[in-house]
């Protein structure tokens, strides 16, 4: 099992650039793939980005590709999203999610664990 647990998230102006931290416990982080996820207010959980075991980037949604970056530490049980050039359609809660199988990471349905999110606005 694995608690997750997210920050970074915030207000910022369109332009700017944010960095999420996912923090999770337990001593099998680097036995899941990791996943960022992002819902607005109205709309479904998105997939935004996913990483490797071995901290590879696995794929990026269109809406996010060349803006955000997906990394991860295993010695510090923790996975980042850089987003940079924030737009407001980016304004979203973002969630982290382990997923211990890896055989589609874009799909939310395959993560049995999720962090609580983080609110990230981005203003005009």
């Amino acid at each position: 099992q694995v608690q997750l647990v997210e920050s970074g998230g915030g207000l910022v102006q369109a332009g700017g650039s944010l960095r999420l931290s996912c923090a999770a416990s337990g001593r099998t982080f680097s036995s899941y793939v990791m996943g960022w996820f992002r819902q607005a207010p109205g709309k479904e959980r998105e997939f935004v980005a996913a990483i490797t075991r071995s901290g590879i980037p696995i794929e990026y949604s269109d809406s996010v590709k060349g803006r955000f970056t997906i990394s991860r530490d295993n010695a510090k049980n923790t996975v980042y999203l850089q987003m940079n050039v924030l737009v407001p359609a980016d304004t979203a809660v973002y969630y982290c999610g382990a997923d211990r199988l890896g055989q589609r990471p874009g799909d939310r349905s395959e993560y049995g664990y999720w962090g609580q999110g983080t609110q990230v606005t981005v203003s005009s």
